[in-house]
């Protein structure tokens, strides 16, 4: 299963290896290890960027997610799951703010942009959906970290 990481910002060392294998990690608890993502990382003028340009929302957030899978031509490749862009800047100021290391808050929106690949949604859903989205990112994280974050 490839995960293919493209970093385009400097505000932050970020080590791909270890992403690559949260990811991996994760992708095999929920069943999808064969599949291929790819991560973008940011800072928050990218990620706003991005976030105008595709979704008409002129602001920075911490982390989006393109499934390949909902596109008109989704079906064509169905090993391909998507794009998780992740704002780095704003990964480490939420870390701080929530006193938890970076690496654990950026894993947290890794798991987070891949279960939206995977068709799960907390916005324009009923509130039964939201809570299962974020009961199953709870569940993943403190199996890999061994507490839940907020």
């Amino acid at each position: 299963m490839p995960v293919l990481i493209e970093n385009r910002q400097t505000v932050r060392r970020v080590n791909r290896v270890r992403i690559r294998r949260i990811l991996t990690e994760v992708m095999a608890l929920l069943g999808c290890a064969e599949q291929e993502v790819s991560v973008l990382l940011v800072d928050d003028a990218g990620i706003q960027t991005i976030n105008r340009d595709y979704l008409g929302r002129d602001r920075p957030t911490n982390v989006m997610s393109f499934a390949i899978q909902e596109g008109e031509d989704g079906a064509l490749n169905p090993s391909l799951l998507g794009d998780i862009v992740v704002s780095v800047e704003r990964a480490g100021s939420d870390a701080r703010r929530a006193k938890i290391k970076f690496t654990d808050e950026l894993d947290f929106l890794l798991i987070h942009g891949l279960l939206h690949l995977l068709g799960f949604d907390h916005e324009g859903v009923s509130a039964t959906k939201a809570r299962e989205m974020k009961a199953l990112e709870q569940r993943i994280f403190r199996k890999l970290k061994g507490y839940e974050i907020q």
